[in-house]
């Protein structure tokens, strides 16, 4: 897979770099929300307050994230290469920021222009992004499984949003209410959110955590089998639900449950000598996904746990703050000092040597920020079962992660802006 990156076409660093920062943004919002508002948000998880805590994680941190990191990788990976990036970049960051805002406010406030406007942003915004990507992606040939599973994740995102706008505009009262709840979830997480990240496991896994590859089966056919799985019950759960829509469900969630088990396999056989915390972030992800795999499964099957209260918000913590926040987070802690480094390699005129990646990023800060977020992760679960003890501990500590994380990369941009002044100046001289 190495072998395939071509760094040369990478994107100006601004165009990614702006999603990065504002991820944290999210995290420390649904933090702060958890400890403002208390016991009352964990009710349920159709209180207005869940509502908004969950989409400040999907549609805050988790597409931010997303959508920076694919027009970094579109180029290196698969060879697309988007027109105008800094442009794209700027209109989608700046459509959908606050859009994902405006929805949370949205659910708080229960007000249907609020909802309007967030909705026609985040379309907005997303539409950018897909009609970008998918003519850089369908202008060029299919010449591995990486770029053909990014092909196939689009679809994933924009069936997700699709339905999320109908859903707003039901809120809003300006149409009918659709029961696409289940279809919105399962396209957001598993048709949009799994495929893309397994797609990005190809490639990062093995060249991170020094791994073996995955399995060329698995590389080639598992995208579009868990979209496959997708789509047969979607259309079940459309047509009828029910027992049949149920027990289909099984599949796309043991799909999950395939991929985490085979990631932790290969973890398992990594040359790394010592876990680093990036490897530790991915480890415990896919330890959460198998848990919130069984036990969605458990939920289906034994009646006394799918009417307990607490399974969803328990599911949704393990899914989506002990999976996708954690893998991204520990991601995060591996591309933005590779893309500071890159930057001032490629400033330094092949003269000046950037400085090595280690120093943009300390591993001591790294590790601190690990233990914060899974303490948060151990008080969002147990606060999911006692809300009325835990709620605001469990928000202070998110806070506090996310806060971590925040300033850990806001300190890399000074230290990059730091050094291009650093070299700029040293090339200067060197030409006098």
């Amino acid at each position: 897979m190495r072998a395939l990156l071509s760094f040369d076409q990478a994107p100006p660093l601004a165009a990614p770099l702006r999603f990065f920062l504002t991820a944290p943004l999210f995290s420390a919002l649904a933090g702060l929300l958890l400890l403002l508002a208390g016991p009352q948000v964990l009710v349920s998880r159709w209180t207005p307050g869940a509502l908004a805590l969950t989409h400040l994680i999907t549609a805050g941190f988790m597409l931010q994230v997303m959508l920076g990191a694919l027009i970094q990788i579109l180029p290196v990976v698969a060879g697309a290469n988007l027109k105008h990036p800094l442009l794209v970049a700027s209109l989608v960051h700046g459509t959908i920021t606050p859009g994902a805002l405006l929805l949370c406010a949205a659910f708080l406030l229960s007000d249907r222009l609020t909802f309007e406007v967030a909705a026609l942003l985040l379309a907005a915004g997303v539409g950018v992004f897909l009609l970008a990507a998918g003519c850089a992606l369908y202008a060029v040939p299919t010449t591995s499984p990486t770029s053909r599973g990014l092909r196939l994740a689009l679809p994933g995102l924009a069936i997700s949003v699709a339905l999320g706008v109908l859903l707003a505009g039901a809120r809003a009262g300006s149409l009918p209410l659709p029961q696409a709840t289940p279809l919105h979830v399962a396209w957001g997480l598993i048709g949009w959110g799994v495929v893309l990240l397994a797609v990005v496991a190809l490639v990062v896994v093995p060249m991170f955590q020094m791994t073996p590859p995955y399995p060329e089966s698995f590389a080639r056919f598992f995208p579009l089998a868990l979209l496959g799985m997708l789509a047969v019950w979607s259309l079940a759960e459309s047509l009828s639900g029910g027992a049949l829509a149920t027990a289909l469900s099984a599949f796309p969630v043991g799909g999950v449950a395939v991929f985490a088990a085979l990631t932790l396999d290969l973890q398992q056989r990594s040359q790394r000598a010592r876990m680093d915390a990036t490897q530790h972030y991915w480890r415990w992800a896919m330890i959460c996904a198998l848990a919130a795999s069984a036990l969605v499964l458990a939920a289906n099957v034994v009646p006394t746990i799918g009417e307990r209260r607490e399974w969803p918000l328990i599911c949704g913590t393990l899914v989506l703050f002990g999976g996708f926040v954690a893998v991204m987070t520990g991601m995060l802690y591996k591309i933005v000092p590779f893309l500071i480094w890159l930057n001032l390699q490629n400033l330094g005129q092949g003269r000046i040597l950037a400085p090595t990646m280690n120093r943009v990023i300390t591993a001591k800060s790294v590790n601190q920020q690990t233990i914060a977020h899974f303490a948060a992760l151990a008080l969002l679960l147990a606060a999911s079962v006692s809300p009325e003890w835990l709620a605001r501990p469990a928000g202070l500590a998110v806070l506090v992660a996310s806060g971590w994380l925040m300033l850990t990369l806001l300190r890399a941009t000074g230290f990059h802006r730091q050094h291009v002044r650093r070299i700029q100046a040293l090339v200067a001289n060197s030409a006098a």
